[in-house]
């Protein structure tokens, strides 16, 4: 699976950003798709992930009620919606994705196979 993020950019505290995640390839192994941030100096940290077959999400507690993981089916993308954005948000967002589901370790990155090259999502105050 060939994973292409794309939608980073500059906003201000408080605006809103959508980025999209295109997958192509193999995308049966694309079972369950995941974005991943890293920030200066941090380890990578889970932002969400969705199961393709059910479209169940589920999201790190830092950005629940503020963004959202959808699937386009048409586009084979998954997009993910970030309102309210705050400055600690600023980070490399990675979209991931892998053929299982590692309950109680699907937050990991080394769960995820399939990487994306990442784009700079900057929030300034």
């Amino acid at each position: 699976v060939q994973l292409q993020a794309s939608g980073g950019g500059l906003v201000q505290a408080g605006g809103s950003l959508r980025l999209s995640c295109a997958a192509s390839g193999r995308t049966s192994s694309a079972y369950v798709m995941a974005w991943f941030r890293q920030a200066p100096g941090k380890e990578r940290e889970f932002v969400g992930l969705i199961i393709t077959s059910n479209n169940l999400a589920d999201y790190a507690d830092s950005v629940k009620g503020r963004f959202t993981i959808s699937r386009d089916n048409a586009k084979n993308t998954v997009e993910l919606q970030m309102n309210s954005l705050k400055p600690e948000d600023t980070a490399v967002y990675y979209c991931a994705a892998d053929s299982d589901y590692h309950d109680g370790e699907a937050h990991l990155p080394n769960r995820y196979e399939f990487w994306g090259q990442g784009t700079l999502v900057t929030v300034s105050s």
